[in-house]
């Protein structure tokens, strides 16, 4: 195992990667396991707050369903209308990521809500950043805003929503070109910020109705970057496949991960109680892959949301889907056929024959279980990820 934490990249959680070294090298697998064990608690249980505000009428809480994958009139959407809708501070958690929360926050220069009070009264502490949206310019109060969070040391962006919109009208003109309307659009939001006395502000363009077209997967990039470490895979999970890029980065997450879950299975596989390490292994491989499954958008649901944005039928998408993962749901039972499938009974059994022997045997039987559960997480995700990779290619395809 010490060979495996030595070709693991330094600059990703290297903090954690030094506890551990130290660890081994004191001969405290306990210790290491434990390590582990607290940073997986830890971003299974880390929250993140994401503030969506504007004028009344930007288009912000269809922007805060549009985020969560979520249409207007599904259950536990947030409301919509052309009039103020919101009348407090409300958090809408992610259907499948409840740790996820997407806040609809009061119109600014409301009644209620004057713009420099506004942050005191929305309780802007519990915000990891914030969202700022307008459907046409920037106004006084979007500036006014821009300008108290930055007192406050925290992130903002600015959307320019509705931008299907712009393009319906431009396009009915006869020299329509898309791309230099929208860098003419950008170019008209940034130098109205820059004229207020916002530096080298960046406008992201969105449709809320498509967040696969314009300036969203952008956004998602760069507050991805500019979140703490233990935050960005909450952000990074949630967000649909929109990309071959966003499906990557999902994929490279999940391969950094697995280490640690290995990690885990070799160090109760020096355990010599039959029948643990199995059913640890079992454990882990069903949580870790359902988690694959969910989020590159291979359930039911999400491909029906795909197909609805794309006019691609779900029996369509389902069609290029390769991996067996994707014909059951993904439970204790498939995954001990998966396991029977690559032949591993007898290394279950190796592994309890070694844990048996003092000192070197549980060495040899911790080894032979980290290996197999990194091998099976590393198969699944692959097959899982390039599912993905299809079901994204066929819609993108079928749009062109």
């Amino acid at each position: 195992m010490n060979t495996i934490l030595e070709n693991i990249d330094d600059t990703e959680l290297p903090a954690l990667k030094r506890e551990i070294k130290e660890a081994l090298k004191n001969n405290s697998l306990t210790t290491a396991a434990f390590k582990i064990q607290e940073y997986l608690e830890e971003i299974n249980n880390v929250e993140l707050n994401i503030a969506v505000t504007g004028e009344t009428g930007s288009g912000k809480s269809t922007f805060v369903n549009a985020f969560r994958g979520m249409k207007y009139n599904d259950e536990g959407a947030a409301p919509t209308g052309v009039v103020e809708t919101t009348i407090e501070a409300k958090a809408y958690p992610h259907p499948k990521y409840p740790n996820m929360n997407v806040w609809d926050l009061p119109g600014i220069g409301t009644a209620n809500f004057k713009p420099e009070e506004y942050l005191q009264k929305v309780e802007f502490d519990r915000f990891d950043f914030f969202i700022i949206v307008s459907s046409e310019r920037f106004r006084a109060n979007d500036i006014t805003l821009a300008k108290e969070i930055q007192k406050m040391k925290k992130k903002f962006y600015f959307v320019r929503s509705k931008i299907d919109n712009d393009m319906k009208a431009e396009g009915r003109k006869v020299m329509f070109d898309q791309d230099k309307t929208l860098e003419t659009i950008r170019q008209y939001c940034i130098k109205g910020l820059e004229d207020q006395g916002l530096g080298s502000p960046k406008v992201f363009l969105i449709s809320s109705f498509d967040l696969g077209l314009y300036d969203f997967p952008d956004l998602e990039e760069t507050m991805e970057k500019e979140l703490p470490d233990h935050k960005r895979h909450v952000l990074l999970l949630s967000i649909p496949n929109l990309t071959r890029k966003i499906n990557q980065r999902k994929k490279n997450a999940f391969k950094a991960n697995m280490w640690r879950l290995a990690f885990v299975s070799g160090i109760v596989a020096a355990i010599p109680i039959p029948g643990l390490s199995f059913a640890v292994d079992v454990s882990i491989l069903v949580f870790e892959v359902q988690r694959y499954y969910h989020a590159f958008g291979l359930d039911d649901e999400s491909l029906q949301s795909l197909a609805n944005r794309t006019n691609v039928s779900v029996e369509e998408l389902k069609a290029v889907l390769k991996s067996p993962l994707n014909q059951k749901k993904i439970n204790k039972d498939v995954i001990v056929k998966l396991l029977q499938s690559v032949a591993l009974s007898a290394v279950t059994m190796a592994e309890y024959l070694l844990s048996n022997i003092p000192a070197i045997g549980s060495i040899a039987a911790a080894g032979i279980s980290f290996s197999t559960t990194y091998f099976m997480l590393r198969k699944c995700l692959n097959e899982l990820a390039d599912d993905a990779h299809n079901v994204l290619m066929k819609a993108l395809m079928a749009n062109e």
